[in-house]
């Protein structure tokens, strides 16, 4: 028996929650929700009394697993590794199937966001690039093909 229903949302805690946000619409995204947390409710589960985040829930067209954004009011934020490389532990991407890659990745780079490789393709079926957005999240962008 499983307990998990359905995959809901992935969480990226961000200092720049507009710049982040922007980013992430650019590629498609909509803003499903904005809000501020604080209470009992959050202390509880983040296990940091006083914390107080604003939160924005972004969702693809159509609907599906969301994107939480969450900045920290407090406590202060503490800095990640924005140059993260995909062998370093933790959460290193978060991806989309999308349209057209090269086309992604043109609107990443026309926003001032680079590719971390190049586009690479595997067997004949998918057509993939990393994007390296703001703060350093690496955004993996695949183009199913053939």
């Amino acid at each position: 028996m499983s307990h998990i229903r359905h995959f809901d949302h992935v969480g990226i805690t961000v200092a720049d929650l507009d710049a982040v946000t922007a980013f992430f619409v650019a590629l498609g995204l909509d803003v499903d929700g904005r809000t501020f947390v604080e209470g009992d409710f959050i202390d509880t589960v983040i296990g940091m009394p006083g914390s107080r985040t604003e939160i924005v829930m972004l969702r693809p067209p159509g609907g599906g697993t969301c994107v939480e954004l969450s900045s920290f009011v407090r406590p202060d934020p503490v800095p990640g590794s924005p140059t993260a490389m995909a062998n370093e532990l933790g959460l290193r991407s978060v991806a989309f199937e999308v349209d057209d890659v090269q086309a992604a990745v043109d609107l990443a780079a026309a926003e001032g966001f680079g590719l971390v490789g190049g586009i690479g393709e595997y067997e004949g079926s998918w057509r993939m690039a990393y994007v390296r957005g703001p703060e350093g999240i690496i955004v993996a962008l695949a183009e199913r093909i053939g």
